[in-house]
């Protein structure tokens, strides 16, 4: 999978890849959609083949713009955080603001190959802290898995943590938010029209770093997000 985070350089690629393919057999055995409308004026509800689509339609080189309907400010506000908000990175790094993963990329033996699905990564600021945006949906459990790499570079969990962390969230309620100890990564999963599993996953700056009700500002944030998709 040539998977690109945002704002991270490519030469972190197949280690990333190596931890995801482990975490994922891990995660296993321990435990959106497109910018297209109904019609009626209502968004089409989150669905991996409405994913798929919008993941599909993204350049190979990436977006200027996220193309889900997250609206940052108003999550943020719901949030308690406070600054400036706005797209990509609080310092701009030259590297799309948004990109996707999976779907007609995928290769085989790949995570979003052996299990089919898609991943739309954006990043956005709020003040000073930079804020990852990814939303995953995966044919089976557990969709949260292939972004294993990102979670541990965000919050600096040991692969232990990692682990446990994989199994919490994927066994979480739909809705429900959950942080990592490092309290600036949340995750929650979504509920898809049709079959599939799909998270979002927020990372909120750096781990360990803001104000000491940071897991909460993190969890809210993210519920925030997920409410906003239809």
């Amino acid at each position: 999978m040539t998977y690109v985070r945002p704002g991270r350089p490519r030469r972190h690629l197949r280690q990333g890849l190596l931890i995801a393919a482990a975490l994922t057999t891990a995660a296993l055995v321990t435990g959106c959609q497109s910018d297209t409308d109904t019609g009626s004026g209502a968004a089409a509800p989150l669905s991996l083949g409405g994913l798929t689509g919008t993941a599909d339609k993204m350049p190979d080189g990436g977006a200027s713009s996220c193309p889900l309907p997250y609206d940052m400010a108003a999550a943020a506000k719901a949030a308690g955080l406070e600054g400036a908000v706005g797209p990509g990175p609080v310092k701009a790094d030259g590297d799309p603001v948004a990109t996707a993963e999976g779907g007609k990329r995928a290769k085989p033996g790949e995570p979003l190959a052996e299990n089919p699905g898609v991943l739309v990564s954006c990043t956005f600021h709020i003040g000073k802290d930079d804020v990852e945006v990814h939303t995953v949906a995966t044919g089976k459990p557990q969709a949260l898995a292939p972004l294993a790499p990102v979670i541990q570079r965000l919050s600096g969990s040991s692969v232990d943590e990692l682990v446990a962390y994989l199994k919490e969230a994927g066994e979480a309620e739909a809705g429900k938010a959950v942080v990592t100890g490092s309290g600036n990564v949340a995750s929650v999963r979504l509920k898809l029209d049709g079959d599939g599993d799909a998270s979002l996953l927020v990372g909120l700056g750096e781990a360990g770093a803001g104000s000491p009700d940071r897991t909460k500002q993190a969890g809210d944030l993210a519920g925030a997000l997920a409410a906003q998709l239809p």
